[in-house]
């Protein structure tokens, strides 16, 4: 017979030493890559309520507009105010903010930017005209309006 037995004894083991590492490294790309909302919002907003929504394809062609009655009225009175990013703007203003939009965009998408308007529900027309007569300036062509789908609870 044979002097040599075979041992064929494999090991079923998983390694875990490494385990912590690669739970940190995901942890850590999550956090780098995740987009936190970088705009606070400063106006009251009770959106409209509407039957017929679509939702947008490409969010991050999207700049948004909110216009509505501060929410600190004892600063910045009850009249209802513009806000872009994190600073309330008059109408004259939103041309530059349109093209500091488009700069940061690529060459090629400059023309696809969306501005998303959010008017409060209770917001006369005439600071909304104003907006879209300076949105037209801008070459920003295409507005949406913001609104909630009837029926759902309001915030």
């Amino acid at each position: 017979m044979s002097k040599f037995k075979k041992k064929s004894k494999a090991g079923q083991d998983i390694p875990t030493a490494a385990l912590p590492d690669i739970i940190f490294m995901l942890l850590f790309f999550f956090m780098v890559t995740t987009v936190m909302r970088d705009d606070e919002i400063l106006v009251k907003q009770l959106l409209p309520k509407a039957d017929q929504l679509t939702k947008i394809e490409k969010k991050s062609l999207v700049s948004h507009i909110f216009i509505g009655e501060p929410k600190n009225t004892g600063l910045y009175g009850a009249e209802p105010k513009i806000q872009t990013n994190d600073v309330f703007v008059e109408p004259s203003d939103i041309v530059q903010f349109v093209n500091q939009e488009k700069d940061k965009l690529d060459e090629n998408q400059r023309d696809k930017i969306t501005m998303a308007m959010n008017v409060d529900q209770e917001v006369k027309m005439g600071i909304v005209s104003d907006v879209q007569q300076e949105l037209r300036e801008a070459n920003a062509l295409k507005v949406l309006y913001k609104s909630v789908r009837k029926g759902t609870i309001d915030n």
